[in-house]
């Protein structure tokens, strides 16, 4: 889908939102052939600051899943370790612009998303964007094509900034762990209702969460039952109604 259009689209669907001013999620899908036979998923992991869950790329390593990582600055700077493991399997792991300091796509004083002080101006907002994608390109020697904004919503000013800057922006249609909170047994619960053509959004930097081992499970399951997982790089998306 071309950028203008999204906003286009996007701006029509989250009217109501930005009407009163609140910012708005992002939800997609990928966008299939008609009748295609195959069972197809989006596994896309935010690295936002924090930690590296060595066991959940262990498992993603062995058992060959695809994933999209959305990394910040801040994640790379503090997990050499982690870095190290996603360069070794660069076949597998996609790494895109998660910002450089994790900060909201919603712009001017004193707003914020769960808790996370936005941007102050649209000055700051490109110096997110730029900082984490520079970050990215150094780490992995390309430049990224996608950008997720911290916590996934944004202003429709922000969106039209991000996609002016020449990225697409990554929403998604099933939220896995809901920021790294539920537990092990809701995790498997959500990844068992998923449907053909889902982006899958999880976490990739709490360990001590039951984010991995849940995820490990259920994306097990999804295996056996005949689905395969794609990076976002080359894949088109579309907009939908969130469904899990």
């Amino acid at each position: 889908m071309k950028p203008a259009l999204l906003s286009i689209l996007f701006l029509f669907s989250s009217l109501a939102g930005a009407a009163d001013g609140q910012p708005v999620e992002l939800h997609q899908q990928l966008s299939l052939p008609a009748g295609a036979p195959d069972k197809v998923l989006a596994l896309t992991l935010d690295a936002c600051g924090g930690g590296f869950d060595a066991e959940l790329a262990t498992f993603l390593i062995e058992h060959r899943i695809h994933a999209t990582i959305f990394a910040t600055r801040v994640w790379i700077r503090r997990n050499a370790q982690g870095v190290a493991v996603l360069k070794a399997h660069a076949d597998l792991f996609e790494i895109e612009d998660h910002g450089a300091n994790h900060i909201p796509a919603v712009i001017g004083p004193d707003r914020s998303v769960y808790g996370l002080t936005g941007v102050a101006d649209l000055k700051q907002l490109k110096r997110e964007v730029s900082g984490g994608a520079a970050a990215v390109k150094a780490m992995t020697g390309t430049a990224p094509h996608w950008y997720r904004g911290a916590t996934g919503e944004y202003d429709p000013e922000a969106l039209k900034s991000i996609e002016a800057m020449g990225y697409k922006v990554a929403g998604f249609s099933v939220n896995a762990d809901n920021g790294a909170t539920l537990s092990k047994k809701q995790i498997v619960a959500r990844l068992k209702k998923v449907s053909n053509g889902d982006i899958i959004i999880a976490h990739f930097n709490r360990p001590a969460s039951d984010t991995g081992e849940g995820l490990a499970i259920g994306l097990k399951w999804l295996l056996d039952q005949g689905f395969r997982f794609v990076r976002l790089d080359g894949a088109d998306v579309r907009l939908v109604q969130k469904r899990i």
